[in-house]
């Protein structure tokens, strides 16, 4: 008989996330929008928990860290080149621990569907000294979740759930006793020596972190979890996260050890990997667990290269096993992104292809510009370095052809980061000075019309102060600033472009003209 307590319920593994982060007692959510990781937050809002976007990554986690600090817990999401932008805070907050609990949910993205690198976020958890969580299905996402909270706690460090792309966004069953746990009593001890990470302070405090660490590793090999099914001595498979489902559908009959944490339970997947014939570790991602596994004396195979590339599926799954290296999967026509019909940025790149210009851009849904027919747009690499790089461009090229060169930033991305690349600008300008010009679309749209610090309303909607871009490079020292309508002011907005482009300053130019999709939106909810 089921429990009358117990409910079901059809969930993303995003959405069962935000449903545990409610029933743990979560505080406070807080992240950057970046798929595949942001319905999190936005679910976790409508379920009446108290979420937030900040400006970027490295912000969020600095005030999720304020939470846990005061004993109290935060939740914090981003996808894994997000954790990047953060790396300054978890490194040394590893050293200092907290004295709540705080769980970082980092999605990854095998096979770049919506991002510039494929990344592997267990490498670099293990780097900077951090426990991480990896859930196979929506149901594991919840339960994942709670223990992530509980080990926080236990154990007084910031705790890792690595997520993919499929788990992220599959949909399954999930049961969960529909109660919320109270939020913890806030409070601030001081403690200087664990605060306050200087060399005198953080020296002691590593070793504490790697004592940490190995506790953390005793405690999973003894009640992680981890789940060993034995089916026999032939083939014995490691897996962990999404690649476990795979493996178990490939392969039927074979015993399978299902990492759920590290610091992994080395001695216990060392002994496992004796049993069988064959034992091989099926990852999606780097070849981490293989690494780490061959070097400590387990007997498994060594994984080849081919398999670190791309999404698992069943199909590949099968092809590892096989040790059918030549495999592929079938190639789906699709079309090919491109910039929606009748959208501003369009006609805010129009120009700069007509004028010949080099194109520094940044990520964004105007990165679509460099796709044809546009082709408007010659690199893009990380989140607010198209300034720098245009700068940087204009610093060493002949004169000429420096003249040449723009940087493209989107308003989202602008208070993401961007602002630091202005600063250098003026701060060291190149003798040809620099225009800059920023793609204002009112909102952050390739993550699906997220707000942001520009648009003057938080992630629930409400209104809130909102930071005028204008201003604010007024403020830093710009003192060529214009603003036009990219699709009314095209004529003028060129005009005044090729001015600058003549000229030996900072300027920059604001390209105003709202998304059509997020403003149908904005007027539907208004409507309502």
């Amino acid at each position: 008989m089921q429990n009358k307590d117990v409910k079901r319920k059809m969930l993303s593994g995003n959405e069962a996330i935000a449903l545990s982060a409610l029933h743990s007692g979560v505080a406070l959510g807080v992240g950057y929008p970046g798929t595949p990781s942001t319905e999190i937050l936005e679910n976790f809002s409508e379920l009446g928990g108290n979420a937030e976007w900040a400006p970027n990554e490295k912000v969020a986690a600095e005030v999720a860290l304020g939470v846990a600090f005061a004993e109290s817990n935060s939740l914090v999401t981003m996808k894994h080149v997000g954790f990047n932008v953060a790396q300054d805070l978890f490194f040394t907050a590893a050293y200092s621990g907290i004295q709540g609990g705080m769980v970082v949910v980092v999605a990854d993205d095998p096979g770049m569907a919506s991002s510039q690198n494929e990344q592997d976020t267990r490498s670099i958890a293990r780097c900077g000294g951090l426990p991480v969580l990896e859930p196979s299905s929506a149901q594991e996402a919840y339960d994942f979740t709670a223990l992530a909270f509980e080990i926080s706690r236990k154990f007084n460090t910031i705790v890792i759930i690595r997520t993919t792309t499929r788990v992220a966004h599959t949909t399954s069953v999930v049961e969960f006793e529909d109660r919320i746990k109270p939020l913890p009593a806030a409070d601030f001890k001081k403690d200087i020596p664990h605060h306050v990470m200087v060399p005198a302070h953080a020296r002691p405090s590593h070793r504490v972190l790697r004592k940490k660490l190995k506790d953390l590793q005793a405690w999973n090999s003894e009640f992680g979890p981890n789940k060993i099914e034995i089916k026999g001595d032939e083939l014995g498979i490691i897996a962990s996260g999404v690649a476990y489902q795979y493996a178990r559908e490939a392969a039927p009959n074979a015993s399978i050890f299902k990492v759920g944490m590290s610091p992994l339970p080395i001695e216990k997947l060392v002994e496992f990997s004796k049993k069988f014939k064959r034992c091989i570790v099926v990852e999606e991602g780097d070849p981490y667990m293989s690494e780490i596994l061959r070097a400590n004396g387990a007997r498994v195979e060594e994984r080849d290269e081919v398999w670190r590339f791309g999404e698992l599926n069943v199909d590949r799954v099968r092809a590892q096993i096989a040790g059918d290296t030549s495999f592929e999967m079938p190639v789906r026509k699709a079309k090919p992104p491109a910039l929606c019909k009748g959208c501003p940025h369009i006609f805010s790149f129009q120009p700069l292809v007509e004028l010949g210009l080099i194109v520094a851009g940044d990520i964004g849904c105007y990165t679509l510009a460099a796709m044809k027919p546009l082709s408007g747009m010659d690199m893009q690499i990380c989140m607010g370095a198209s300034i720098g790089m245009g700068v940087g461009m204009r610093k060493v090229l002949p004169e000429e052809k420096a003249r040449k060169v723009v940087s493209v930033i989107g308003d989202s991305t602008f208070m993401h980061s961007g602002l630091t690349g202005l600063a250098q600008a003026l701060y060291n300008p190149p003798p040809t000075g620099h225009v800059i010009i920023i793609v204002d679309n009112s909102t952050t749209a390739m993550t699906g019309h997220q707000e942001n610090p520009a648009t003057g309303r938080r992630l629930d909607r409400s209104e809130t102060t909102k930071i005028s871009i204008e201003d604010t490079a007024r403020a830093m020292g710009v003192k060529s600033v214009e603003i036009f309508n990219p699709v009314r002011q095209q004529s003028e907005y060129k005009e005044h472009l090729e001015k600058k482009l003549q000229g030996s300053e900072i300027a920059v130019i604001i390209l105003r003209q709202p998304c059509i999709l997020a403003a149908a939106a904005e007027i539907k909810r208004k409507a309502k």
